[in-house]
């Protein structure tokens, strides 16, 4: 197989909390991982993971709460996400990677390459809010969002969680992640301390993303050293998807360079 199908993987446990991975790919080549943005899951690279199985051990979690992963009692912040990620990765006996992280998985990615156990060798954000700044800009957007509102914009989404979730309970996760949204402590996106990043790192957004303006990826790009910044024309938040093509031919051009 050369995508997620949600059938073939397994459940880490970490406290109480249940959380979901799979393996794909060559087994005997670098390890790639793949984290997903918000209310999404695994299979949401499923567009782009058949076009590098054959160079990397492809690795797709599910993040806590999202996809077959449990939720459980903490509450949902981007470090509790990195703390779950650091610790499957350990349990595997994985002590370097590369990470493609769209959204808030890019957030979680950032906050690894900042400071982590695991060594960070490549960096792929996409539309990534690295800034409290940035989201609360679009608080008002966030903030009117309800489990009903989400479930009919994107009946997909909530149809998917509710297939595949083990404890699904679809109002208690939108109240989770909106708080992940908003949380202004240090649990929450790296802020400037996005300058400590030395690995490489591309950065990439859609032209029309509305979540992530030009300034925002202009800033960050600016303070992380050796960072390239794709910004995609005729493409949304969903950039990857939007335009495949580009997206691919630059991300094997920057996964190849040594």
């Amino acid at each position: 197989m050369n995508k997620f199908d949600h059938q073939k993987g397994r459940h880490f446990s970490i406290d109480e909390v249940k959380i979901y991975y799979e393996e794909i790919g060559n087994p005997d080549k670098p390890v790639l991982i793949f984290l997903h943005g918000g209310f999404g899951n695994m299979e949401d690279f499923n567009s782009v993971v058949p076009l590098l199985v054959d160079d990397f051990r492809i690795i797709g979690i599910d993040s806590r709460g999202q996809g077959k992963s449990s939720l459980g009692a903490d509450n949902l912040t981007y470090e509790r996400i990195q703390l779950d990620i650091e610790a499957l990765l350990q349990s595997l006996n994985i002590n370097d990677i590369t990470i493609i992280g769209f959204s808030d998985g890019g957030t979680t990615a950032y906050r690894m390459a900042i400071e982590s156990s695991i060594k960070i060798k490549k960096l792929v954000a996409i539309g990534t809010t690295w800034n409290i700044k940035d989201s609360l800009s679009t608080e008002e957007i966030f903030l009117k969002i309800t489990a009903d509102s989400w479930k009919a914009k994107f009946p997909e989404s909530f149809d998917s969680y509710q297939r595949l979730n083990p404890e699904p309970d679809f109002e208690k996760l939108t109240k989770s992640m909106i708080a992940l949204w908003l949380d202004r402590t240090a649990t929450g996106f790296p802020n400037e301390n996005v300058s400590k990043i030395n690995c490489p790192t591309l950065i990439v957004r859609g032209d029309k993303d509305h979540l992530f303006s030009r300034e925002s990826v202009c800033e960050v790009a600016g303070l992380i050293d050796n960072s390239v910044l794709l910004n995609i024309p005729s493409a949304g938040h969903l950039a990857y998807e939007d335009q495949l093509e580009i997206f691919i031919k630059t991300l094997k051009q920057f996964l190849n360079e040594q």
